[in-house]
């Protein structure tokens, strides 16, 4: 049951209540693991609804190592302070009464309140077998219990208790929890903004609650980057991670930069200065990070979608909503129906929901901080990568190899890049600006194709595929930076858009980001000032002067590849970034599509099996999974575009442009073409949210923990 309120542990350590986890529970090792942490015996409260309760035992010493004071649960409920055996080891001598109908759960006279263990239990949980969960939500979707205190008998007495476990709510049957800072997104730039807040606050000795809610069934699950990975902000945010063994550990050993022709690999000057950099999975630098941000106090809920935006009655933000789960297709609640959770900032929220955020893109529009930022539109790219192992004489670990041209034609920009990785993988990967204009042009075919390059072919053959994915990248730069701060919180990392395009890097820029923004919010929290110094910090920033200097060179490829390759050159090796002039981006991705009366058919090949593969095999490496019968998270505004305008003037694009063929024309019953939408292929990639020609696609988040399960990309 995926619910931040019962993962709070308010009561004990709470189980899922599903049968399942009923025998996952009573395994025999599970027991033995439970009794190593001091639990003797699981309490049933309710049996209809199986609810549960793990007493501990007053020798569970061990555990408090799990329960810094940073996690008191901030209620109107009383704390338990951890000071001693007795108050830090809730129901070690309960026992259960049974009255009529009502149930009564006698605790000792002293405990008025509830055992709050924080984030960090991550550990214990793993150890114990079970997924961290909040006794409350299980309480409160009983409904029928009650805490009240009788002559300091301490009794539980099981009758509508629900009302005292919210401190406050949005929305009748909302639990609202309330935390100092909230983060949205387990990404570099959300948990280095996490990492930061908790850091600042051991150095000033102040305490800070500080959440991030992850919409990815774990963290590092929905994190896809080639990856070329610059150290120099996880120089300055954790400066011992070699000695932390973080999973950085090749170093770049060649760069190469090729032009491709249909048959041939020119050689071309390397404009890339990779030394000191090292070749990585992000997904898997994040995992590392999310576990160094727990450490700290941090907590971090993976499996829960940020849905809306909260705001008070001066339209400040004031934290995020995660959707309701357990609803059907057709909007009738299911058996395992869940209200959302409202998750508060009491002062700030940080959205770091990666490229084309969806409540980003709101809070940019809601309070214009385009306009206010003087930026333009943010231009897009959509990166398609495989994950391969291949023979070990094939292999040489940091070599690092792009390319441009083929199979791209010249007024589409692009290129490719294939990197060796560890432990014999390599990642290989197309990106194509989605500024294209041909609609017939098909980003997933076009990256099968670039795999039976002559020279690109001797790489992959006699190796496999470990995993596949697709994900939007920003390549607007300097120009398309908006405002980052509004009322009540700010944006950073991708969300905002601080990828330096000739670099091919973003995630230093997003993590340094994230540590501006945190170092802003505790001078916010402690210090009296106010979130503009994020801003103000931003642009002095090495962040702000290398996205300046990198300004021109995308704008460059508006005129197609020759001539954004000579403006490029000049960029780099004559004026060095320090150009007088300032170039602008063209239309929005949206609107360079042509209609395909200008445009011919592309014959694509079909897969070999070997190389090259279909959808739906690619697909299922991803690991990607949602929830089947739940309310569609692909939404057209107006159903009738599709049929009557994307359809007939631009041939149905959007089954062409996403790589995990969401959308599918076909027939009805009556022989007339209509869109389909196959919404549980969907990779999270956002294309289709960017480059629908009519913007008739909106992209919400589905129920926590679908998409993919990145492990390696």
């Amino acid at each position: 049951a995926r619910d931040i309120k019962n993962r709070r542990r308010i009561g004990g350590y709470g189980i899922p209540s599903h049968p399942n986890h009923i025998r996952s529970i009573t395994h025999r090792s599970t027991k033995k693991s439970l009794h190593k942490h001091g639990v003797t015996e699981i309490v049933i409260i309710n049996t209809i609804t199986m609810h549960r309760f793990l007493s501990l035992s007053s020798k569970s010493n061990s555990l408090k190592k799990f329960m810094p004071r940073s996690s008191y649960h901030h209620s109107n409920l009383l704390h338990t302070h951890f000071t001693n055996s007795k108050t830090s080891t809730y129901l070690s001598k309960s026992t259960l009464k049974h009255s009529s109908s009502t149930y009564q759960l006698q605790t000792p006279n002293w405990y008025s309140s509830f055992l709050h263990l924080n984030g960090n239990s991550r550990f214990l949980g793993s150890q114990l077998g079970i997924n961290r969960s909040f006794l409350s939500g299980y309480w409160s979707s009983c409904g029928i219990l009650k805490k009240r205190v009788v002559n300091g008998s301490g009794f539980l007495t099981v009758k509508s208790f629900i009302s005292d476990l919210r401190s406050f709510s949005s929305e009748p049957d909302r639990e609202s929890i309330e935390y100092d800072v909230v983060i949205v997104g387990a990404g570099p730039a959300g948990l280095s903004a996490a990492i930061r807040l908790k850091q600042m606050c051991r150095e000033k000795d102040i305490d800070l609650s500080v959440c991030v809610v992850e919409k990815g069934a774990e963290v590092g699950a929905h994190i896809l980057s080639g990856n070329v990975f610059e150290p120099r902000a996880l120089n300055e945010l954790l400066p011992q991670w070699k000695e932390e063994e973080a999973p950085i550990s090749i170093a770049v050993s060649s760069d190469k930069f090729w032009y491709l022709t249909k048959d041939r690999a020119f050689s071309l000057p390397c404009p890339f200065d990779n030394r000191g950099n090292y070749v990585i999975s992000l997904s898997q630098l994040v995992r590392w990070m999310g576990s160094k941000a727990e450490e700290l106090g941090v907590e971090i809920y993976p499996g829960f979608a940020a849905s809306e935006i909260l705001c008070d009655v001066n339209d400040k933000v004031i934290g995020i909503g995660t959707n309701d789960m357990g609803i059907s297709k057709d909007g009738s609640k299911k058996d395992n129906f869940q209200h959302g959770v409202d998750l508060k900032g009491r002062r700030i929220t940080l959205l770091a929901e990666g490229c084309r955020g969806s409540l980003s893109e709101k809070i940019m529009k809601r309070y214009k901080l385009r306009e206010k930022g003087s930026a333009q539109h943010q231009t897009y790219a959509l990166g398609i990568k495989e994950v391969w192992e291949i023979d070990e004489c094939k292999h040489k670990p940091g070599a690092v190899l792009h390319t441009l041209g083929w199979p791209l034609d010249h007024k589409t920009y692009g290129g490719s890049f294939l990197y060796h990785m560890k432990d014999n993988q390599i990642s290989i990967g197309l990106v194509v600006a989605l500024n294209y204009h041909n609609p017939f042009l098909n980003p997933y075919e076009e990256f099968q194709k670039l795999k039976h390059h002559p020279a690109i072919k001797p790489f992959l053959e006699g190796g496999t595929v470990l995993q596949y994915g697709a994900r939007t990248l920003n390549e607007g730069g300097f120009q398309s930076i908006p405002y980052p701060v509004f009322p009540g919180g700010a944006i950073i990392g991708c969300s905002a858009g601080f990828l330096n395009v000739p670099k091919i890097k973003g995630t230093h820029t997003a993590m340094k980001s994230g540590m501006l923004a945190a170092e802003a919010t505790f001078g916010v929290l402690n210090e009296g000032s106010n979130m503009e110094t994020y801003w103000d910090n931003l642009r002095s920033s090495w962040v702000w002067k290398e996205l300046h200097r990198a300004r021109n060179y995308r704008p460059a490829f508006e005129y197609g590849l020759i001539p954004g390759l000579a403006v490029s050159a000049l960029e780099h090796y004559v004026l060095k970034g320090n150009s007088p002039f300032t170039l602008k981006h063209g239309k929005p991705d949206h609107e360079a599509t042509d209609v395909a009366q200008l445009h011919s058919p592309i014959q694509y090949p079909k897969p070999d099996g070997i190389l090259s593969f279909d959808i739906p095999t690619s697909l299922h490496r991803s690991n990607t999974n949602h929830e089947h019968d739940q309310p569609p998270h692909l939404r057209l505004r107006d159903p009738k575009i599709s049929e009557f305008v994307n359809l007939p003037e631009y041939a149905g694009p959007e089954s062409r442009y996403c790589p995990a063929r969401v959308y599918e024309y076909v027939p009805d019953e009556n022989s007339r073409v209509k869109l389909h939408i196959n919404a549980q292929n969907c990779l999270h990639c956002k294309a289709c949210d960017i480059k629908d020609p009519k913007q008739n696609i909106e992209w919400t988040v589905p129920e926590g923990g679908g998409g993919p399960g990145y492990s390696v990309m």
